[in-house]
């Protein structure tokens, strides 16, 4: 699947950071990781950094699938309000969901300082604006809810919005921990230790099959050469259908804009990242190098002719909402490119083993929120394969209720 129209920023900036052999003769491995882009990446780091043989394998170079298109937004929060949450899986369940999500959220500048940084982090606030009046009653029931289980939220009425920001909404509500990345340079840091660690990673190495024995799995590559594990993590993203056939999600395309670099963001309420309670919403942040970042404005569709084609007109939309919102901010559109992402009932990855698919493992960090969710993936997968349990497993597992 072509999962990028347009022009990502990212590889753009940031040039060939690291290049990666093909598999060009056979190899033996305790785990295969199929797909290196931030979930591989993140899965390859944890299990190499336990010890574990790791090879890493992908059909394109390196962080150039959905990971290069990411928009980096940081956040605890799903795409499933917690309020939301609670009535389908239940309170403990989502609370517990949301809980993983701050956990991973404060892992990741962790993991940035022991990579050497420089790879854009930054903390922020996120700041979730009522698109309409009639949005703020769910709005205030969220700010309740987190409150309740101890999440550090603020209100912010109309006029600390306007004394504060041009944005336009008639409430907000401010969660204190969020934060962002370049997880295009992250990838390539995280599979560059894992590399010291001892992991093999091999991309523009396509696998045609795979075949499952009472040992374990093998791949069989467009090379003629094989991967022999006895464990298998698809971190595929959202190619996941020769893997897993069951359908437990939707795609959707979204699209995402860069301006050229300013000096000033008049307007802007400081330097936190800004979302919407609308449906399907727009998203706000700024770059370490003076850009602001907007996208949103999804599709239900995942068709790359479509998504090409709607590239110009959502690139117009979302310059006209950005103008809405930062009304003193020029928006010059330096790139902008779309991609595909995919949506579960719940807002909520599925991570872990799955009955059709023996010794394998799946981490489908699906959402808004992909990021994170990786984080919570690899260290499940770890203590999967390392422990033969995890803590966690059960809150994102293939068969958990749809519903209470």
């Amino acid at each position: 699947m072509d999962l990028v129209s347009g022009s990502p920023f990212w590889p753009l900036r940031n040039g060939l950071i690291a290049s990666y052999p093909g598999l060009d003769a056979s190899v033996e491995c305790h785990v295969a990781v199929l797909g290196a882009g931030i979930t591989g990446a993140l899965v390859a780091w944890e299990l190499a950094e336990a010890g574990v043989d790791v090879v890493v394998v992908d059909k394109r170079d390196v962080a150039t699938g959905s990971t290069c298109a990411s928009t980096c937004l940081l956040q605890y929060e799903v795409d499933t309000p917690l309020h939301r949450l609670v009535h389908l899986v239940g309170e403990a369940h989502a609370v517990r969901a949301y809980r993983a999500c701050y956990a991973a959220l404060k892992k990741i500048p962790r993991l940035d300082r022991v990579l050497g940084g420089g790879h854009g982090f930054r903390r922020a606030e996120s700041l979730q604006g009522a698109s309409r009046a009639a949005h703020l009653p769910g709005l205030r029931r969220e700010l309740e809810m987190r409150r309740l289980h101890g999440f550090d939220v603020e209100w912010w009425s109309r006029a600390r919005l306007a004394r504060e920001s041009t944005l336009p909404y008639p409430g907000a509500l401010v969660a204190r921990d969020a934060a962002q990345i370049d997880a295009h340079r992250f990838t390539h840091s995280l599979l560059r230790a894992a590399s010291a660690r001892g992991a093999r990673v091999y991309d523009r190495t396509r696998v045609t099959r795979r075949t499952s024995t009472r040992g374990g799995v093998t791949l069989h590559t467009d090379r003629g050469v094989k991967i022999r594990a006895r464990r298998l993590v698809v971190a595929t993203g959202y190619e996941t259908a020769p893997y897993l056939a069951e359908g437990l999600s939707k795609l959707v395309s979204t699209f995402a804009l860069v301006t050229e670099p300013r000096a000033h963001f008049s307007g802007w309420p400081g330097e936190r990242l800004i979302w919407e309670t609308a449906r399907p919403y727009v998203y706000l942040r700024k770059t370490d190098d003076g850009r602001a970042l907007i996208g949103g404005y999804d599709e239900p569709a995942c068709d790359p002719r479509r998504r090409a084609a709607l590239l110009e007109r959502k690139t117009t939309a979302l310059a006209r909402r950005f103008r809405q919102l930062l009304p003193k901010v020029p928006c010059e559109v330096a790139y902008a490119w779309g991609g595909t992402f995919a949506e579960t009932p719940d807002g909520l990855p599925y991570i872990g083993a799955h009955p059709s698919a023996p010794h394998t493992f799946f981490t489908l960090g699906y959402g808004g929120n992909g990021i994170t969710f990786s984080v919570i993936a690899a260290e499940i997968i770890r203590d999967l394969i390392c422990e033969g349990r995890s803590r966690d497993a059960e809150l994102f597992r293939f068969d958990r209720p749809a519903m209470v």
